[in-house]
């Protein structure tokens, strides 16, 4: 049982989608927005949200594809995923997920601190977004593949990346072209691979990545709160 709800928001072009909301436990450490991977705002998308209100932190988490598929919740089979990289790459314009992003940012922005992260094609989104937006401060991005191609971007607020060693979506020789273009930015390396975040994917979590890379994050958030 999930502890927040999904609310219907405006963005800035008219649209209203579907963010899952959630209030922050005890005292309020700030607002997070939280990027859904590829296969939308799934279970483990709100069992996160909980988890970081637990820590203190109003969390919204939009559903960036729902203009193209309202309450998409895909699963992992191979169906699925080419289901969902159809979605991201031919209809859903991705300059429209940090649009969005930026207005959740600015939802949450009166209250106080504003933070991000996101997975897979969230920490891509993670990346641009603190590169444009004026108001967040703080992001930590979790394998993002498209962080390379806007390594020219410039984050406005202190960010965090990381990547898996074993990743085979995202090869080293381009991280390593982040961390030369950005050494401010802290990019960590884990042994593990892709999406080792996700405790749904029993073939590619990482107990242990995870726990260190989460840890990293709120200690981000609270040096920025």
């Amino acid at each position: 049982m999930t502890r927040g709800q999904t609310i219907k928001m405006k963005m800035s072009d008219g649209a209203e989608i579907g963010v899952y909301h959630v209030e922050p436990v005890g005292a309020r450490r700030g607002g997070l927005v939280l990027i859904q991977e590829i296969f939308g705002v799934t279970q483990h998308i709100r069992e996160i949200s909980d988890e970081y209100a637990v820590d203190g932190y109003e969390v919204l988490a939009p559903a960036l594809f729902d203009r193209e598929a309202p309450g998409l919740d895909a699963g992992f089979t191979p169906e699925d995923l080419q289901h969902v990289i159809k979605i991201a790459r031919e209809m859903h314009p991705f300059e429209l997920s940090v649009a969005d992003s930026i207005t959740c940012i600015d939802a949450l922005k009166p209250k106080g601190p504003v933070f991000m992260t996101g997975y897979c094609y969230g920490g891509s989104v993670v990346w641009l977004t603190a590169c444009r937006s004026e108001n967040l401060d703080a992001a930590s991005s979790y394998y993002g593949s498209l962080v390379a191609r806007f390594v020219q971007e410039k984050p406005k607020c202190p960010v965090i990346l990381h990547f898996g060693e074993h990743d085979h979506g995202i090869p080293l020789d381009g991280v390593e072209k982040v961390k030369e273009a950005h050494p401010d930015v802290p990019v960590y390396i884990y042994d593990a691979g892709h999406a080792f975040n996700n405790s749904g994917r029993p073939d590619m979590y990482s107990a242990e990545a995870a726990k260190l890379a989460r840890d990293r994050t709120l200690e981000l958030f609270r040096a920025n709160g």
